[in-house]
């Protein structure tokens, strides 16, 4: 199963790398970084939940982004 994003076709599998992984590498960095923002600024706990969100969402993007790049460029290079 395929589908196409202006021209390039996205194999399901790096849908699947992605929903899967890159939720997975961002909930273990909230984790980490809330422990030691919680460790470090015990006197503001809000503090560490923003902190560990923003970088949350930081590391899904940069996850999702990086495999979906990584699938275009084999399919464009390697395939073609």
């Amino acid at each position: 199963m395929t589908f196409s994003i202006q021209g390039c076709v996205v194999p399901s599998l790096s849908l699947a790398l992605v929903l899967i992984f890159a939720p997975l590498a961002a909930l273990s960095s909230y984790l980490i970084i809330y422990a030691e923002y919680k460790k470090h600024f015990p006197e503001n706990p809000k503090k560490a939940r923003t902190q560990a969100l923003y970088f949350e969402l930081v590391v899904f993007l940069f996850f999702a982004l990086l495999t979906l790049l990584l699938v275009f460029l084999v399919e464009k290079l390697l395939l073609h």
